[in-house]
């Protein structure tokens, strides 16, 4: 009983004397066990049997545990990478308004249904395509963060004829081009959708300084001048993923990151880190209802994939039909996606300025690579705003083995 007594009393004493005697600080537990090395045992309690020992751990001998409710999220990244210096305030801000849309967005698609907002809306974009509900409510809301930002200077989408220079009072200098609602065609089965935007280099020849109309000749033909620039001056570009989850996938030039809105906090929470595309994978995304339409070259190319000869193992073919959907499994799993041109469409019909070129910026950036079968996608001067051209996207070693088919 006496060591028994003693022991409880070394245990849970407060003594200065006992505390400095093992600084910094010190761990007693009843153990009758010889404790691992690096360690300061203290002597023995009375009667020499087994009691409390007490062992002073340095502070290198702590392993910082990380708390199971420290999150990460998109604007705390955002302010991390403005200290940094990789951006500045005003594309912090630019950033931010994207993802209010996109949540907003979020919101509608899940609603779609319910809100009515399914089917088409009765009018036509200028590519000829019939506009979805959702299309124009997705466009306006993208429109509407982007002006309420007060950063952005000029506004290209793929919905509207030309692009558009913000109100004077309310401009900034940075160019936002976008995709507000891309696949909407799948709204109506709810299947996965998308959000892709790219941000351009300020250019201060393209303020609106033309009072309440925006849209004048002059002005839009400057707009038009400065939107056309190649994917090799983004700074930014990323996509949103309406899907099972909401995904917000964003680069500035320094990796590809990961964010996963959290329903319980509404907040984009940072879930993948420095994202790299595997160097080959074993997955095709090409529209095969169009194969009669294609090149032979591409045609033996398909062919040859799911038939490799007995020295192989076939590709299995994946094709949603949304390019967010099909390039985000190929951006984790690997492999390659492709709309190449055909004979109806001569340069297929993906757009340059609002999915190719920032879908390829992400990719080169995870590893992987972008191209029109020739060329990189990067390097491609846009000569019109709506321009398109043929898309292979993905794996590094699978992209290079189409171009080889394709030379």
């Amino acid at each position: 009983m006496t060591a028994t007594s003693s022991a409880s009393h070394l245990l849970f004493s407060s003594s200065q004397s006992i505390i400095s005697r093992f600084s910094p600080f010190q761990l007693c537990r009843l153990d009758a066990k010889t404790l691992n090395g690096g360690v300061r045992r203290s002597t023995k309690v009375a009667g020499g049997g087994a009691g409390v020992r007490c062992m002073a751990v340095t502070t290198d001998a702590v392993t910082k545990r990380k708390s199971g409710y420290e999150i990460e999220t998109l604007t705390n990244w955002l302010l991390k990478q403005e200290q940094a210096g990789i951006i500045d305030a005003e594309l912090t801000i630019v950033l931010s308004s994207i993802s209010m849309a996109c949540k907003q967005i979020a919101s509608l698609v899940q609603r779609a249904s319910i809100s009515n907002l399914t089917g088409v809306q009765g009018a036509v974009n200028v590519q000829g395509e019939d506009q979805k509900k959702l299309d124009v409510i997705s466009n306006e809301v993208f429109s509407n963060c982007l002006r309420s930002s007060g950063r952005t200077g000029i506004i290209a989408s793929e919905e509207e004829d030309v692009p558009v220079a913000v109100e004077e009072s309310y401009s900034g200098n940075y160019i936002v081009v976008f995709d507000p609602l891309d696949g909407s065609s799948n709204i109506d089965a709810a299947v996965s959708t998308g959000s892709i935007f790219g941000i351009y280099t300020p250019n201060d020849e393209c303020l609106a300084d033309i009072g309440d109309d925006a849209t004048l000749d002059n002005v839009v033909q400057r707009c038009v001048v400065n939107v056309c620039q190649p994917g090799n001056n983004l700074l930014a570009a990323g996509y949103c993923m309406y899907s099972s989850s909401v995904i917000f996938v964003i680069t500035l030039g320094k990796g590809v990151f990961v964010f996963t809105l959290d329903p319980m906090f509404g907040e984009f929470v940072l879930t993948q880190e420095n994202i790299q595309i595997p160097k080959a994978g074993k997955i095709y995304a090409f529209n095969e209802g169009n194969y009669q339409l294609w090149d032979d070259k591409l045609k033996k190319y398909i062919d040859d994939l799911k038939d490799p000869g007995p020295s192989g193992k076939p590709y299995s073919a994946r094709y949603i039909g949304s390019l967010v959907g099909d390039f985000h499994r190929t951006l984790l799993y690997g492999g390659i996606y492709g709309y190449p041109r055909d004979k109806k469409s001569e340069n297929g019909k993906l757009r340059l300025l609002y999915e190719c070129a920032p879908m390829s910026f992400i990719v080169e950036q995870a590893g992987g690579k972008g191209s029109d079968g020739q060329n990189r996608v990067l390097d491609i001067q846009p000569t019109e705003i709506h321009q398109r051209v043929p898309l292979y996207i993905g794996s590094t070693e699978e992209v290079e083995k189409l171009e080889k088919y394709l030379a």
